[in-house]
């Protein structure tokens, strides 16, 4: 087996839950978060939905939302890992998005004072946990799983013993702008390898792991990371590259010491988008082979919407939680699977009782930057 580092401590909140248990419960139960659009102007819009936390008394939108879904998740996670609200010389490596973007929107419409300090994570991680060693990393929707490729760098190289990855992002309205114009008949459902599927929607949320070189004492461990792998093609600012996503998937195979029928389960990275998809099936036909009905799938952006830079970290945590309770969430709104994908497992409803031990977790971002993840229960 190659080396694997532990998993000590997770945490999550998205629009389908506010903790990583609540979020697999509710994504078990088919339970949607997309709802009525609140945070902009809806007469500005053809799009009307969105995945969007309800955490506001009252609209219009207020400043350091991500801040904020970032902090909660890290305190999730050290308290999941038994661990003080004290990271001092613990490096702390946050992926995302676009980062506080929505805040400076705020300011720009004059909604808000600007606070240029309270854009960077940094000093809320500071006054918050003491974290004195602190990285973000925008790599779009891969963000937070190549972070924790940086993580494994660390704890691998001997400097750190733990290090927390954790990942985040609000919805902007300037992204939503430009879905909202390249997407001129918005999709009603994100229906992810749907031959009928129309685009993606977006959602937000954070995501956190405690991870560590080995097993603190007598500490629990939620599962192992057995090897992550990514690579950048910059072959297009959007559209994917099949070859390239295979390859980063063979990579991860390879430092996990796996082989594609000893996957038991994969987060799809599933956008819904019509090139994504496609992409996606492609590279993992092509890698898996016969094998490729083996594994149950699932696509959990079904429910969460596109949660972005949290969203790799989002699909580790609900593996991990899969493998712990033996249960498989659904894919929503999958009806015809796309002819690529017609031999995969894509579960459509909740999936339970085979036991799956080994996870792939996939994370696709704009520009090439790919990323996948191999884990490893504990049940």
């Amino acid at each position: 087996m190659s080396k694997r580092w532990a998993i000590a401590g997770v945490g999550a909140l998205s629009s389908v839950g506010r903790t990583a248990e609540e979020m697999f419960d509710n994504l078990c139960a088919g339970k949607t978060g997309l709802g009525p659009l609140r945070a902009f102007t809806p007469e500005w819009y053809t799009a009307q939905h969105l995945h969007e936390i309800d955490d506001l008394d009252a609209y219009p939108d207020v400043e350091g939302r991500a801040t904020r879904f970032l902090l909660d998740a890290i305190g999730q996670a050290l308290d999941d890992a038994g661990m003080p609200h004290d990271l001092a010389g613990v490096p702390v490596l946050v992926g995302t998005g676009l980062r506080e973007l929505r805040s400076v929107e705020l300011w720009a419409r004059g909604q808000t004072k600007a606070d240029e300090r309270r854009l960077h994570f940094g000093a809320a991680l500071r006054e918050r946990f003491g974290a004195d060693d602190t990285h973000t990393f925008s790599n779009a929707c891969s963000a937070s799983l190549y972070a924790l490729s940086l993580a494994v760098d660390l704890l691998d190289s001997g400097e750190h013993d733990t290090v927390v990855v954790a990942g985040t992002d609000s919805i902007t309205e300037s992204m939503f702008g430009v879905l909202d114009r390249l997407q001129s008949v918005p999709p009603e459902r994100l229906r992810p390898f749907d031959v009928n599927r129309k685009g993606t929607i977006l959602g937000e949320g954070a995501s956190a792991i405690v991870l560590r070189r080995e097993p603190a004492g007598s500490g629990q461990v939620r599962g192992w990371l057995r090897g992550v792998a990514i690579n950048c093609d910059a072959f297009h600012a959007t559209a994917p590259e099949a070859g390239s996503i295979a390859e980063v998937i063979r990579n991860a195979h390879s430092a996990a010491a796996v082989r594609p029928d000893e996957v038991d389960l994969v987060l799809l990275h599933g956008t819904g988008t019509m090139a994504n998809d496609t992409g996606e099936a492609t590279a993992m036909a092509e890698v898996f082979g016969t094998e490729v009905k083996h594994p149950v799938m699932t696509a959990m952006k079904s429910m969460t919407g596109h949660t972005s830079g949290a969203s790799g970290l989002h699909s580790l945590i609900m593996a991990l939680t899969s493998i712990a309770q033996d249960r498989v969430s659904p894919t929503l709104h999958l009806e015809d699977q796309i002819p690529v994908a017609a031999d995969f497992r894509i579960a459509t409803r909740e999936h339970v009782g085979e036991g799956p031990m080994v996870a792939q977790v996939n994370g696709f971002g704009f520009g090439g930057v790919n990323a996948v993840a191999i884990v490893e229960g504990t049940r």
